[in-house]
């Protein structure tokens, strides 16, 4: 979905179990290139994410799988 402030994608996560998995997650994300802001959810297994720019799927996918968790485009 595009906004006049970039990008939101939304991810479906798997492998968390816990408040220190969503910080990991949440880490990975913010520290990617060209995003704003990264909100995870325990519950739904999943993350939004808001980027400056177009930011690809796939290396929000590759960080998320750098901090040991899997994921893919919701």
């Amino acid at each position: 979905m595009s906004n006049t402030n970039g990008t939101e994608v939304r991810l479906k996560v798997e492998g968390m179990s816990c408040d220190h998995c969503v910080g990991r997650v949440r880490k990975a994300l913010s520290d990617t290139p060209g995003v704003l802001e990264a909100t995870v959810d325990l519950d739904r297994c999943s993350a939004t994410v808001r980027t400056s720019r177009e930011v690809p799927p796939a290396q929000l996918i590759a960080a998320v799988e750098k901090a040991g968790y899997s994921a893919r485009a919701a």
